[in-house]
């Protein structure tokens, strides 16, 4: 199997595979949650993203060679739903728009396409604010609070304590393409069914998530009341309602 491909399992459908992207600092196992109820809807797998995980921590950073990678998956599994949180939404646009014949539809978790003017710098500041060794799984799950469970997959155990799996400055790198560029165009190159989901407290630039599902013919979108950047993990419940509604549509 290749290195980072996570295989939940799932009820064995012909044609029906679903494929898992993470974010940013992430890795495929954080979806262990959600791929429970998702296994009646067909095979699911995850994937770690380079950088990330088990995957190969080289470049290029580029969405363009995550998209690849992502392909590159989905060339064996057969055309699969990608379902994507934030970065691994944007992997999930740019594999639909270049490799269509591949997807089969796309759920998109609190990604905006224009944060052009955005640097790593504040991000920088916050992540190395962190008491990194955590001294423990528990320290761990303390100083994230509600996203403490999603944080405890991102780190590995070293001698001195738990380290993230991912390397900064890779994630800078990785980071700072958003916000040079745009990808607008990407948005307009997809043409299979799509769902957006947004925190209702998200980060993101305001408005873009709607203008993308007004963008992309048939699109759903969908805001989640109370939850921020992980409506995953911090509205559970809703999220699972939304995707299972749309999945049963398709």
């Amino acid at each position: 199997m290749r290195p980072g491909l996570i295989d939940f399992g799932g009820d064995e459908r012909p044609g029906v595979s679903i494929l898992l992207l993470h974010g940013l600092m992430g890795r495929a196992r954080t979806w262990w949650p959600v791929a429970q109820w998702l296994k009646r809807y067909g095979r699911v797998r995850a994937l770690d993203a380079r950088g990330h995980g088990r995957a190969p921590h080289t470049g290029p950073w580029t969405t363009e060679r995550f998209a690849e990678d992502v392909a590159d998956v989905l060339a064996d599994l057969g055309p699969s739903v990608l379902i994507g949180h934030s970065m691994g939404g944007l992997h999930a646009w740019a594999t639909a728009a270049k490799y269509p014949e591949l997807v089969r539809a796309v759920v998109s978790e609190d990604f905006a396409p224009d944060q052009r003017g955005r640097t790593v710098e504040t991000w920088r500041g916050y992540f190395e604010s962190w008491p990194v060794p955590f001294e423990s799984l528990a320290h761990v799950r303390e100083f994230f609070g509600t996203a403490g469970g999603y944080f405890t997959e991102c780190v590995e155990e070293r001698e001195d304590g738990y380290h993230l799996i991912a390397d900064l400055e890779n994630l800078y790198e990785i980071a700072a393409e958003w916000g040079r560029r745009d990808y607008w165009s990407i948005v307009d190159g997809i043409r299979c069914p799509l769902l957006l989901v947004e925190g209702e407290h998200t980060a993101m630039p305001a408005g873009q998530q709607a203008e993308v599902a007004a963008r992309v013919p048939g699109a759903k979108h969908l805001i989640v009341s109370g939850s921020a950047h992980l409506p995953h993990a911090e509205a559970p419940e809703t999220y699972r309602g939304a995707v299972e509604a749309f999945l049963s549509g398709l």
